[in-house]
């Protein structure tokens, strides 16, 4: 399934999960490493016991020699645990300063762990490199970026398309102010300054206002903004919703009269603000 495929299956239905729309191919693919792997094993076998009979059929297999009975039980053997009593039968034959080492193998556990691990890197390798049918990391985090893209587009469509200069409104909760808060320090701060005192761009923390101090005059400079004064427009970057976080965050600042203010610019009006403890601290 090719990637433009995929988003717009996304597009169409965000709910469903990249999971549910290769399940079926995966798992086809699957079988069929399985198949070979298995496959590879048998032929293994198969050679080994063609050389076995080789071997006899020319006469040079060795002569079988009886082993002494293990005592271990099964549990210990598969553990790689020796008794104390085979202590001398896995010493090396060479002392190193009068020390002297038990040739302990790797336990069974260990090395049947270690050939599974090779065993699934086969079918990793077969899966995701040889077949290219596996989703990698890369490609999963793209396909979760585009899912992500649209619901993020979907809530924006929801919530924020019904905000515009006509139906905006000041929020006053502390977490929309955080929000717009966030954003100016983010946006506004190179003209308007750390606490709103003014710089390049007017103070926003008294009464005068060069294009009108409600919040729908602040939401359309913002939307829109004064390109001859060299204010610029933010609605390709901030979303409604955010214009009107940080809208109304910049008339929450009125009356903070913070040092080093601006001269006052434009003419006075009162905006009608939010009360003192709703405001959002700038330290």
């Amino acid at each position: 399934m090719t990637m433009n495929v995929l988003l717009i299956n996304l597009a169409n239905d965000p709910a469903k999960s990249v999971w549910q729309l290769q399940t079926g191919e995966e798992l086809f693919l699957v079988i069929i490493a399985a198949i070979l792997l298995i496959g590879m094993i048998l032929i293994g076998i198969l050679a080994l016991s063609m050389m076995m009979i080789l071997r006899k059929a020319i006469g040079t297999e060795p002569v079988a020699v009886a082993k002494p009975t293990d005592p271990r039980t099964r549990w210990q053997r598969m553990a790689g645990l020796h008794l104390l009593s085979q202590e001398k039968e896995l010493m090396m034959d060479h002392p190193y300063d009068d020390i002297y080492e038990l040739d302990n193998p790797t336990p069974p556990w260990f090395m049947g762990l270690f050939y599974g691990t090779i065993a699934f890197g086969i079918v990793y390798m077969l899966i995701f490199h040889v077949f290219d049918t596996g989703e990698l990391q890369l490609d999963e985090y793209k396909q979760e970026v585009a899912l992500a893209d649209v619901q993020r587009a979907a809530y924006i469509k929801k919530v924020a398309g019904s905000i515009n200069e006509n139906t905006v409104a000041m929020v006053t909760d502390a977490k929309s102010l955080e929000a717009g808060k966030a954003l100016y320090l983010q946006t506004c701060v190179a003209c308007h300054g750390q606490q709103g005192q003014g710089g390049v761009g007017p103070n926003l923390t008294d009464e005068y206002w060069l294009h009108g101090g409600s919040i729908k005059s602040v939401f359309h400079v913002l939307t829109e903004g004064v390109p001859e004064k060299g204010m610029m427009s933010w609605k390709k970057q901030l979303n409604p919703l955010q214009i009107q976080q940080v809208a109304s965050f910049v008339l929450s600042l009125q009356g903070t009269k913070p040092a080093g203010g601006k001269e006052a610019q434009g003419e006075k009006e009162v905006p009608n603000v939010a009360i003192a403890s709703d405001k959002v601290s700038m330290r």
